[in-house]
């Protein structure tokens, strides 16, 4: 399945366009690698999303054309989410 029709099916990103505008953006990974809206998505890997400032870690547990909504998060299994660390501005604040 594509990566922006998975994010959008699993509502992890609620529309197909923001999911690839992002994917695009460089802040979508696939076990590791940067991803883009067209890369597979299949059982058992590993997504990397930034959000803003933080980035969350799910593991792609199944994938469906299509889900309820409340069925969606039984498509992937939050690992981790952490805080983005911010970027050094040079500034020393």
């Amino acid at each position: 399945m594509r990566l922006d029709k998975f994010l959008k099916v699993s509502r992890l990103i609620k529309r197909r366009t923001v999911a690839k505008d992002v994917s695009e953006q460089g802040r979508v990974w696939i076990n590791g690698r940067e991803a883009k809206p067209s890369s597979t998505v299949k059982a058992g890997d590993e997504l990397r999303i930034q959000y803003g400032q933080k980035y969350i870690t799910v593991r792609v547990e199944r994938t469906a054309e299509t889900t309820r909504k409340d069925e969606a998060a039984t498509l992937y299994t939050l690992l981790k989410e952490e805080a983005r660390e911010r970027e050094d501005d040079g500034l020393g604040f």
